[in-house]
């Protein structure tokens, strides 16, 4: 799957949008896109919320706790699972650090 960077939007995530093969040149990989959500094994009960919760099988129970099993199916700038989790055992990456890497992703694209 191809991505492009547009704009920074109102909450302050680049705004990703699918391109065409024709505009493939300009498009970045979603692999290389470092948005993906990191399970605190420490702080995860495996209650399942985040694996019911995530509509793109991010997520999957393993030996009693939750993994991330698909990190590139997760929608960038999507937080959703974080709210849901009662222990808080869920993070994302650092806004600034993420805005930072993807102005070099598109850079390197454009």
């Amino acid at each position: 799957m191809l991505l492009s960077l547009r704009a920074i939007g109102s909450t302050g995530f680049p705004s990703v949008v699918h391109m065409s093969q024709n505009k493939a040149k300009k498009a970045i990989p979603r692999e290389e896109i470092p948005w993906n959500p990191t399970v605190i094994e420490e702080k995860c009960t495996g209650c399942g919320t985040c694996v019911e919760f995530c509509q793109h099988g991010v997520y999957e129970l393993q030996e009693d706790k939750a993994a991330v099993v698909n990190p590139t199916e997760c929608i960038v700038g999507c937080t959703g699972c974080l709210s849901k989790c009662p222990e808080g055992a869920i993070s994302f990456p650092d806004q600034k650090e993420f805005i930072e890497k993807m102005r070099k992703l598109r850079a390197r694209y454009s």
